[in-house]
């Protein structure tokens, strides 16, 4: 009797993932649908949301209410919705610069006012009333700043609670009592999943409330929780996900939300190979958040074995954006072989969505323990500095409609094009070759950490390859990535 119990029981459980990942396989598929098309960059601002919110606050499937204001002004708007008595309250942007999450939260609110998933909808909203405060940090992302005006981390004010952002949060949580809280971030696309090559696409954490790292049923069910999202992340994104360190951090809104009784989970948008605006991995969130507010719904979590959270690998941050290996480097005479690990560093553009890249040498010497997103092995190549092209050109117009092939020159070793008239408002080269100006003179090379990656890969007397402001071009080939170069006046 007592085995035929626990058979049956097992199949109950069984069941219920079952038809969890039914929904998140069909939201997967159907998530162009949800999509909002009115963000498709990751420098949102506060303004944006304006019209979502308005048009959401005349549909009476939702509360939408002002609960607080920014520094400078801005509103902090908390969108309501569901009957149930399970409270889950998901929070993103506490940095400005940090506004995957955000995105999200409006694919998963079009959801909600979608007339699809109806059966799936009524367990959710019977069962759960959701709560999102989309952007906590409005000033942060007019700037596309982590931190707010008043120069802090929000995330590290829960106990001074010197911000106003801050209080709102805390006077939020309180007045829900929230059961569950989704706290939502980014994080560094240089995070990888430990011990492997693998960008930690999504990090999750259940926040420790004390020291001694102790577990709960609150910070239990969180850790059930990401058990549940972890396996769903891992059929689109296999082997990118990371767990952080619960070290206790008695500043931090995730460790004191926890403490103060609501099932906490960190979620941190990472890197995702050629999704530089982050629109793969915002999907990942709709599709991973919202199968997760179905199973807390469903209560199916519970059966999840704890154990399980802690087989997530660690996050680690051993990524670069290129990474050569074995090149041969003369120096003084004498040659050398190094790995050089360099990353494309973002340049944000005034009044725009758009930015730049000024890359950087990060480490060079023995980097066996890192990866790249990119990598290239360059055993028996030499880097060779490269050259001024002689001719100049009388400005960048002119030297698009000549009939210079860029190519060939950087095959003869040149990387700078010198041009008379460069315009104030040009802030980069869109060309594969650095610019400069007329009286500029280009330092002698010198790898070190902190310079700008340009030089050229040279075998048996050819130019085989060229690194460009840390791009790399296969000159045989003719390609490769490639943004823009550097401007030198």
């Amino acid at each position: 009797m007592e085995i035929r119990l626990i058979a049956l029981l097992m199949m109950f459980a069984i069941g219920g993932y079952g038809q969890v990942a039914d929904i998140t396989e069909s939201l997967y598929d159907a998530y162009g649908t949800y999509k909002e098309q009115a963000f498709d960059k990751r420098r949102i601002k506060h303004h944006q949301l304006q019209p979502l919110l308005q048009t959401y606050g005349e549909n009476p499937m939702f509360e939408v209410q002002v609960v607080g204001q920014s520094i400078e002004g801005r509103d902090l708007s908390l969108i309501s919705l569901g009957s149930g008595e399970i409270d889950v309250f998901l929070w993103s942007q506490m940095h400005g610069d940090e506004p995957t999450a955000t995105q999200a939260i409006f694919d998963i609110l079009n959801f909600f006012e979608s007339h699809d998933f109806t059966t799936e909808k009524v367990a959710i909203l019977e069962k759960l009333t959701l709560h999102f405060l989309p952007m906590l940090n409005p000033d942060g992302a007019e700037r596309y700043q982590r931190r707010n005006v008043l120069g802090i981390d929000i995330n590290r004010d829960a106990v001074r609670l010197q911000s106003p952002e801050g209080r709102t949060l805390k006077r939020v949580r309180d007045s829900l009592e929230a059961d569950f809280g989704f706290n939502l971030h980014d994080q560094s696309t240089y995070y990888n999943a430990e011990r492997t090559d693998k960008p930690a696409t999504i990090s999750y954490l259940a926040p420790a409330y004390n020291y001694e790292k102790d577990i709960n049923e609150k910070r239990a069910s969180a850790m059930k929780v990401i058990v549940f999202m972890n396996n769903i992340i891992q059929k689109y994104a296999p082997g990118q996900v990371g767990r952080y360190s619960d070290h206790f951090e008695p500043r931090a809104f995730g460790d004191n939300i926890q403490k103060w009784g609501t099932s906490t989970i960190l979620i941190e948008s990472g890197g995702y190979q050629n999704d530089v605006e982050k629109q793969e991995i915002r999907k990942l969130n709709f599709v991973s958040i919202l199968s997760a507010i179905y199973t807390i719904a469903q209560g199916n979590y519970v059966d999840i074995p704890l154990a399980d959270y802690e087989k997530i690998p660690e996050n680690d941050r051993k990524l670069f954006d290129l990474k050569i290996e074995n090149v041969n480097y003369e120096l003084l005479g004498k040659k050398y072989i190094l790995d050089i690990g360099m990353n494309r560093l973002e340049v944000p553009i005034e009044n725009s969505s758009e930015f730049w890249y000024s890359s950087r040498i990060l480490d060079q010497g023995d980097l066996s323990t890192y990866y790249g997103y990119e990598t290239l092995d360059a055993s028996g190549f030499t880097i060779k500095a490269g050259k001024v092209y002689p001719k100049m050109f009388r400005s960048l117009a002119h030297l698009g409609n000549s009939d210079t092939d860029l190519i060939s020159l950087l095959k003869q070793g040149f990387a700078y094009i010198r041009v008379e008239n460069i315009p104030r408002e040009d802030l980069y080269s869109p060309l594969p070759m650095h610019v400069i100006g007329k009286k500029y003179s280009v330092p002698d090379l010198q790898l070190e950490v902190g310079i700008n990656p340009t030089f050229l890969l040279e075998k048996d007397g050819i130019v085989r390859y060229a690194v460009i402001n840390g791009f790399l071009l296969d000159l045989e080939a003719g390609s490769g990535p490639f943004k823009n170069a550097m401007i030198y006046r």
